[in-house]
């Protein structure tokens, strides 16, 4: 299995550990598949029958064929044990009707980041021995709110490699942000930027694309490489989770063996809906996904116009983690959909003017398999709300914006006999006090953001996630805060 950029039409290929060693692509493009692998029937059949780590060993396997199904089955086992994931990783809860909820954060940061994220330095760590490199790694994260501190959780103390994480000082929660500040390990770095999460996105790919960084890192003895999801290691172990949802509807005798089901994905970067496509492409019978936004609705408004752009108001909302207008990894359904060729006029035009509009072909195609929703700051809250009071069931902030678009495209549609899967992305105590305040609809405030928690346990009967308990009492680390032109300068400092 070789892999190619998103942006590349001579389609020059790299290997599996290659990629993962990189990140990003040498032309700025994201690195793709060259084919993809088939799952059958009789893979799904048989994985119903396996654990989350050998399920995820053995779809990995399919598109690392560089590493050996024993190196792989060992670092899944070590990536999803008990002790990361207490009860499991990955489960599927019947909610109501055909409704259900794919828990993706019950790993060490309560947030669905650590699915890849506990995997991945694995990945990365056997990438360098694998592809030679003699050079140690340099991490750079642009964070919304939960891949900086799963990444960080991944890579603390890990040889051979150092972390840094840029996330924008006013755009993630406070519960995100101590997460952050309090982390632990030798090898670790956390620096807030004036400006939001596109800034600091922007910014760790002008370091990735500089001549002149790039010099000056190897002069220290580092490569590049990225957590985020332009990363193929770290989208590849998402794909896993949407084959596992269908295995245990298998299981659980909610579907039979060729039956379809619906995903429903909250999604700001477009990584981890792309992974469920990926799914699809594979075999998996996916009949629709549902790409779920905020208030920030520029996937909502793409899918439906055909145009992507991204001159409009910013908003920050109760779901930070989505509070995003350049979505990264709509670049690989954009190559899978027009090619190499338009993919980097697209990529051009949207640098150059902030907005590009795509050929009505693509258009079609893609509408063939993605709709898109939104759900502003009161429909969310009310959903949270509804959620509780009818079903018993506590959503965080991000969770009730997909679970809001499902049952819009639900509403929408005539079959209703197709289960539809809604990807839960984090705890509700990750929010804690956009929850608690949405549970009253206003009339009752926490006293802060940390105090929420113990609130919304009281309001709820639930409990604190064993990541975030005490959280308060934890010493802080790291309090920088830069403008994110100086970004660059943050990073060589660090690596002096």
């Amino acid at each position: 299995m070789m892999y190619q950029s998103t942006r590349d039409a001579s389609h020059k290929k790299y290997s599996a550990a290659e990629v993962i060693k990189m990140g990003l692509a040498p032309d700025g493009g994201l690195f793709i598949p060259e084919t993809i692998p088939a799952l059958t029937a009789d893979d799904i059949s048989t994985l119903c029958n396996d654990s989350y780590p050998v399920r995820a060993a053995k779809i990995l396997g399919k598109f690392l064929s560089d590493y050996t199904y024993e190196e792989l089955l060992s670092d899944c086992t070590a990536a999803y044990a008990e002790s990361s994931f207490p009860g499991g990783a990955a489960p599927l809860v019947h909610l109501h009707d055909n409704v259900y909820s794919l828990e993706l954060w019950h790993g060490p940061t309560a947030a669905f980041k650590d699915m890849a994220l506990q995997i991945m330095p694995r990945l990365l760590s056997r990438a360098l021995v694998k592809t030679g490199e003699e050079r140690n790694a340099l991490i750079l994260v642009a964070t919304s709110g939960d891949t900086g501190k799963a990444a960080l959780e991944g890579y603390k103390d890990i040889d051979r490699i150092k972390i840094m994480v840029f996330y924008p000082v006013d755009g993630v929660s406070r519960v995100q942000k101590l997460q952050m500040a309090t982390q632990t390990g030798n090898n670790v770095n956390v620096c807030a930027i004036h400006g939001n999460f596109d800034d600091a996105q922007t910014g760790v790919k002008k370091i990735f694309g500089d001549a002149d960084m790039a010099k000056a890192l190897n002069e220290r003895g580092y490569i590049l490489s990225s957590a985020n999801s332009i990363n193929w290691g770290r989208l590849a172990p998402q794909i896993v989770y949407y084959v596992s949802a269908y295995c245990d509807l298998l299981a659980g005798g909610k579907i039979k063996m060729g039956d379809l089901m619906d995903v429903c994905v909250p999604t700001g970067n477009f990584g981890n809906i792309f992974a469920a496509y990926i799914a699809k492409l594979m075999g998996l019978p996916i009949r629709h996904f549902v790409c779920a936004s905020n208030q920030n609705n520029i996937l909502t408004d793409f899918l439906r116009t055909g145009t992507y752009d991204r001159n409009r108001d910013f908003h920050l909302t109760m779901s930070p983690s989505m509070d995003i207008l350049i979505s990264s990894n709509l670049e690989r359904l954009l190559c899978l959909s027009a090619g190499e060729e338009r993919t980097s006029a697209y990529m051009e035009s949207l640098k150059a003017d902030g907005v590009y509009t795509v050929d009505a072909d693509v258009k079609a195609a893609i509408a063939q398999n993605f709709s898109g929703y939104f759900a502003d700051e009161q429909t969310t809250a009310e959903t949270i709300r509804t959620y509780f009071e009818k079903h018993g069931y506590l959503a965080d902030t991000h969770t009730a914006v997909a679970l809001s678009c499902a049952e819009q495209y639900i509403s929408d549609i005539a079959d209703h006999s197709v289960p539809m899967v809604v990807a839960s992305t984090a705890s509700p105590y990750k929010f804690a006090a956009d929850v608690f305040t949405s549970l009253s609809d206003g009339a009752v405030l926490p006293r802060d953001p940390l105090a929420a928690l113990d609130q919304l346990v009281e309001a709820t009967g639930t409990e604190i996630p064993y990541p975030l308990r005490g959280l308060g009492e934890r010493e802080v680390r790291f309090t920088q805060t830069i403008d994110y032109k100086d970004m660059p300068i943050a990073v060589l400092d660090y690596c002096k």
